[in-house]
């Protein structure tokens, strides 16, 4: 039996289509037509959001718990946000807690929902640059490391965030030849330096001015470097607490569709090496650093519209489109298109999610 949404709105490219019909038939959308009843709707319907950075959900901190059940709690809750696709993040620790989280992975593959991969933030950054993350384990990798890293990993690790002024090329070329998505973050490189690292290829930007390089009249540093190339894009964190809105709002502006949103959202957590507490709608750790953030994807939609003068199609493009493009999926489940999975969340005036469709199936 089809599904059937009627008397909606969506945005179609850069239009909103109003007093809108979508059939979803099975997990694809199946048709989508003018409404027969002239009564409008006050229903907004938006692709699924994409986090590309996530650390946990569901008070479950994957690198502190590295299950399948783990993933399996992190899916239901984002999913229930209307979260249908991230990156399981694992910020710098050392090799027997990755190897867990990526037999974890591996072995959550087959049953997967909405997880999509893993990122992996580390351990090859720079030890200027940590900001949360454990200086002990950091390091240069080493070409070999890699190969047995990405061998072990057998096509779960999506993402890799590195600080490139400190690694070879033939391992930043590796990673792109095996289909990782490289990153700069956690660096201290130069203008000039990510501005070569951008042109071998890397192909992004971990939290835009957040542990990196900052912007000086005589020193430019990463974020000039990235807002001067014409293909790099960046992540940011829209939460008012590790970038004011003014920053936001002044980096959409440059980067348009370059710059995509990005949750960084940890749990509470009292074990292991990374213990964050909540404090002031944020995470610290127990030295008051600055962690990850609580964050729903959502929110910064919402924070994008309400304090960055960013319009809604543009926000919304930010946490769906821009991150499904970055990891070659735009085809499958970013646009509201006929023969597009249905991966739909239903928005009311307010923007507030009242139903998430998931596969066709509503959550």
């Amino acid at each position: 039996m089809p599904k059937v949404i009627t008397n909606i709105s969506y945005f179609r490219d850069n239009d909103l289509k109003k007093n809108q019909t979508i059939t979803i038939e099975g997990a694809i959308i199946s048709n989508i037509k003018d409404s027969e009843s002239r009564e409008t709707g006050n229903s907004l319907v938006i692709p699924g959001f994409i986090d590309l950075q996530i650390y946990g959900a569901g008070e479950r901190l994957f690198s502190a718990d590295p299950t399948v059940e783990s993933l399996t709690i992190m899916e239901d809750d984002l999913l229930k946000k209307g979260t249908t696709g991230f990156l399981a993040c694992m910020a710098t620790n050392s090799a027997e807690v990755f190897n867990e989280c990526i037999k974890a992975a591996k072995e959550h593959r087959s049953t997967a929902k909405n997880c999509l991969g893993l990122h992996l933030e580390g351990p090859f950054l720079n030890p200027k640059r940590l900001g949360a993350h454990v200086p002990a384990f950091v390091r240069k990798a080493s070409l070999d490391e890699i190969k047995k890293l990405i061998e072990f990993g057998d096509g779960v690790i999506k993402m890799m965030t590195i600080a490139p002024e400190l690694q070879d090329d033939v391992v930043i070329e590796y990673l792109l030849n095996n289909g990782v998505v490289v990153s700069l973050g956690h660096s201290n490189a130069t203008f000039d330096e990510a501005t070569a690292a951008y042109n071998k290829g890397i192909q992004t930007t971990t939290h835009l001015f957040n542990a990196m390089s900052p912007i000086h009249h005589r020193e430019p540093g990463i974020p000039t470097a990235v807002f001067s190339h014409d293909k790099a894009m960046a992540s940011i964190i829209a939460d008012g607490q590790h970038l004011d809105f003014e920053v936001v709002k002044f980096a959409q502006k440059l980067l348009k569709e370059r710059l995509f949103l990005i949750t960084d959202a940890v749990t509470a957590c009292s074990t292991g090496p990374y213990q964050h507490i909540e404090k002031d709608n944020k995470y610290v750790m127990p030295d008051g650093t600055l962690s990850g953030s609580s964050l729903t994807m959502l929110a910064a939609v919402k924070n994008c519209v309400s304090h960055c003068n960013i319009s809604l199609n543009d926000a919304i493009k930010m946490g769906t489109l821009y991150p499904a493009k970055l990891i070659g999926i735009e085809n499958l489940t970013a646009n509201i298109e006929i023969g597009h999975q249905a991966n739909l969340l239903v928005l009311d005036e307010e923007l507030n999610l009242k139903e998430v469709i998931f596969k066709g199936e509503t959550i």
